[in-house]
């Protein structure tokens, strides 16, 4: 592994090239898996370097070499990663005509053919030793064993799924076809604790893709996508955290001048704080064990998802008390603003 020195870097990415070594990946017509992933982590890699410099890259291997699934997921929790980038090529052992880039979010596979690039990906735990253990019996080739899977999606999955989305948005623009943002259960992704996202950049099994996929212009429009997916991400993160920050400061003043009589808004219109527990893809009931015993919770449903809130108050200084407190069980809530209802 190797750790890049970046002067205060205060965002960290993990760049994962799937496979590598003696596990080679699916296997082309004149390539391999592991050859294209790598190249394209590489080059990816040195956009952030070059435009970021704030931007901490690790990569998970910068070479032919093989690295345990469980491995690649402790490299990023080790070191405190922000957000996690596996990249993969897809293949299908029938319909050479299939072709199209696609981004996955953990989550319980709803389709057999995100269940099969699941299990294909999984095999990878085939070539290491005693993977029974190390993945408690869990077998990639039988679909029974995908059903822990099933509440695994909800920790990082609303900025999982927004990445995944511009990653999409970027390869559409390059005139790469978008099969879309999908879930399925990825032992890579199961074990990080951050956003994460696994990219299948494209059909090696099919001879026109595996051809732009193995040529110097396309890895680097390939990497070029994601690099602009990735800056985006972090741009947009920037400027949450700067408003949060914003918003402190004008409470805090507010605050301190009490001789001050501001008037007061209409209900209607004015900001209500709630803290942001949890998102699922599906609703859930009010005894949910995933609502950790929390009562009352309200959920709003946002881009196709469930989004689950807990308290509420006007006073931004009482919801961040309460944040505190709510953080000891939910590690990524967050305060959001609503306003007539709406979410600002």
């Amino acid at each position: 592994m190797v750790v890049p020195c970046v002067q205060g870097a205060s965002f960290t990415v993990v760049i994962d090239a799937g496979h590598g070594g003696k596990d080679v990946g699916a296997k082309g017509f004149s390539s391999y898996e592991k050859n294209i992933n790598l190249a394209v982590a590489l080059k990816l890699g040195e956009f952030i370097t070059t435009n970021m410099p704030e931007v901490k890259v690790i990569y998970t291997r910068k070479n032919d070499r093989f690295i345990e699934l469980d491995e690649r997921a402790n490299i990023a929790n080790r070191n405190k990663a922000d957000l996690f980038i596996s990249i993969h090529t897809n293949s299908v052992k029938k319909g050479s005509s299939v072709h199209g880039a696609e981004t996955y979010t953990l989550g319980l596979a709803r389709s057999d053919e995100n269940l099969e690039v699941a299990m294909r990906e999984n095999s990878a735990i085939l070539f290491e030793d005693n993977y029974e253990q190390r993945y408690e019996g869990f077998d990639p080739n039988s679909s029974e064993s995908y059903i822990i899977f099933e509440f695994m999606q909800n920790k990082h999955m609303e900025q999982s799924v927004n990445f995944a989305s511009d990653i999409q948005s970027h390869f559409k623009t390059a005139k790469i076809y978008d099969r879309g943002v999908r879930q399925a259960g990825f032992l890579v992704l199961r074990k990080t604790s951050m956003p994460s996202v696994l990219i299948e950049l494209g059909f090696i099994s099919n001879r026109t893709e595996e051809k732009y996929m193995n040529s110097e212009r396309g890895q680097k429009e390939l990497a070029s996508c994601i690099y602009r997916a990735f800056k985006k991400y972090k741009e947009e993160l920037d400027r949450k955290a700067g408003m949060v920050s914003s918003q402190e400061k004008q409470t805090v003043s507010v605050n301190k001048d009490k001789e001050i009589n501001l008037p007061e808004k209409s209900n209607s219109q004015q900001v209500v704080y709630k803290i942001q527990i949890l998102t699922s893809d599906k609703k859930l009931a009010s005894n949910s064990k995933m609502l950790k015993g929390y009562h009352p919770v309200d959920v709003y449903k946002e881009n196709g998802l469930y989004k689950y809130t807990y308290g509420e108050s006007t006073n931004f200084n009482e919801i961040k008390t309460l944040h505190r407190k709510v953080v000891k069980d939910f590690t990524d809530a967050f305060i959001i603003k609503f306003r007539n209802g709406k979410k600002i």
